[in-house]
């Protein structure tokens, strides 16, 4: 009797070598998408971080700047120093102590002034004449800058100039 080809079905179905290659493919993609997860996990904190070191440093600036401009300066800022006193300069003054905080009564007593705002982080400030950058005289001027560093090496730094009006 002979043999009908039609009557035979195809048989659909894999071969073990496309289910193998299947496997490899989908191992592959979970590891590379798995690592990729990992990363963004790690660096999650980084903006925490980041916005908690600006709101230390801002809270610094804040403080600092509610000090009058110098030491010679009076209350209100009306006569600027230089306009009918000298400016003090920068730094401390007599009775003046960066490890005491409410001595501090002007802007540039915070030069150099370090402090530790939480376990870990470091704060530092710098003061420095900056009339020269605004096309003014030296004194009539000043940039003060904080720098605030967490435990793991992240820096940010914030800078802002108080004027002698």
């Amino acid at each position: 009797m002979p043999i009908n080809l039609k009557s035979y079905r195809c048989i659909n179905g894999f071969t073990l070598i496309e289910l193998v290659a299947f496997i490899v493919v989908v191992g592959v993609s979970v590891v590379a998408i798995g690592s990729v997860f990992q990363h963004s996990v790690v660096r999650i904190q980084d903006p925490l971080i980041h916005s908690q070191l600006i709101s230390m440093a801002q809270s610094q600036l804040d403080e600092t700047l509610s000090r009058k401009y110098d030491e010679n300066t009076p209350t209100g800022g009306i006569p600027a120093c230089g306009t009918g006193t000298v400016c003090a300069g920068i730094g401390l003054d007599s009775g003046e102590l960066l490890t005491d905080i409410n001595t501090l009564d002007d802007v540039d007593d915070f030069h150099e002034y370090q402090d530790a705002p939480q376990s870990g982080y470091t704060r530092s400030m710098t003061v420095v004449y900056a009339g020269a950058d605004f096309g003014i005289d030296a004194e009539h001027a000043k940039r003060i800058t904080v720098t605030v560093t967490s435990p793991e090496g992240q820096s940010v730094f914030l800078s802002v100039y108080r004027f002698n009006f």
